[in-house]
């Protein structure tokens, strides 16, 4: 029987935004699916060498808030200055707290488990991104060398 693919496109640059396509990517190689994720747009932050990611509570009404802060505290109070930060420093602690990886052990981890980390050059030429701040590894492709793997992929996720 022929390896399973997975092949994942991951558009989003936000702390909270990181961690599905690697857990999802790492779990499947450790599956056995073969596995490329394509970043793209704001993905592309995912694979700088330093990483200074945030968690996105605004515009993101499902995402829990401590001390029950859904309940009473409007998402429109996740605009007021600090907060952001303020609710990075708790999602990570809570994260290290739970035992969970970061992200960059995540993306090391998909990196031995030999899955393709693939950088979209339009993007890449689009923003002038210097592809020295990307982390070793990553190959450069567009969309139609993308949609090669993809086409043959038993599942195909965006993110």
């Amino acid at each position: 029987m022929d390896e399973k693919k997975l092949a994942i496109i991951a558009t989003k640059g936000s702390l909270d935004w990181a961690y599905p396509p690697f857990i999802l990517g790492s779990t499947a190689a450790a599956l056995g699916y073969e596995v490329e994720i394509f970043f793209t747009f704001y993905g592309l932050q995912l694979l700088r060498k330093k990483l200074s990611l945030e968690v996105t509570p605004l515009g993101n009404p499902g995402m829990p808030m401590p001390l029950g802060m859904d309940k009473w505290f409007p998402v429109l109070g996740t605009a007021l200055p600090g907060m952001q930060s303020m609710m990075t420093m708790m999602m990570k602690k809570k994260m290290a707290d739970k035992g969970v990886a970061s992200i960059d052990e995540l993306r090391e981890l998909c990196q031995e488990a030999e899955v393709r980390l693939i950088a979209c050059q339009m993007t890449v030429d689009l923003f002038d991104l210097d592809t020295a701040d990307f982390i070793d590894g990553v190959e450069y492709a567009g969309a139609a060398r993308f949609f090669e793997f993809a086409g043959e992929s038993d599942i195909c996720m965006y993110i």
